[in-house]
């Protein structure tokens, strides 16, 4: 999608780092999101980095993999709020997983839109190495737009 660099910050910009603090979301998102710095967006694009916390390591110190799912989910997310200016869920989804990542270890994120279709809106949300560009995940995914009634709000 096409787009100049944005100037100020931006509502789906807002809506990220919202998350990422905590205050608008669970504590999944906090977790998965903590540290996050957006580096780069315009319309249709964003571009994080991320140090891997503490607190999102498997078993053998390794970034779970549930963690990395989390932050596709969101990142995507945002990158078509920042094309569409609506928040969308996730329809289909569908992560490849090339290489293991170390806890304290810099990450770059990727989220590009690829195009839209009616009410559904697919994108590509790549996460690399910082230090070599090793590509690490690759999620694709299709949202559609939802319609957010606080009341049916998920406790989760």
């Amino acid at each position: 999608m096409e787009g100049g660099p944005l100037q100020e910050t931006q509502e789906w910009q807002k809506w990220l780092e919202d998350l990422s603090k905590g205050a608008i979301s669970h504590e999944l998102e906090v977790i998965t999101l903590k540290g996050m710095q957006v580096v780069h967006g315009q319309k249709g694009l964003v571009c994080c980095n991320l140090v891997i916390p503490d607190c999102v390591s498997d078993k053998d110190g390794n970034w779970h993999v549930g963690a990395i799912t989390t932050l596709i989910d969101t990142v995507g997310a945002a990158a078509i709020f920042s094309s569409t200016g609506q928040l969308k869920a996730s329809v289909d989804f569908n992560i490849s997983y090339y290489s293991t990542a170390k806890i304290q270890e810099e990450v770059e994120i990727e989220a590009k839109v690829i195009g839209h279709k009616g009410r559904l809106s697919s994108v590509v949300v790549e996460i690399r190495r910082k230090n070599n560009g090793e590509l690490i995940a690759l999620g694709k995914q299709w949202m559609s737009s939802i319609n957010i009634v606080p009341s049916h709000l998920s406790k989760i």
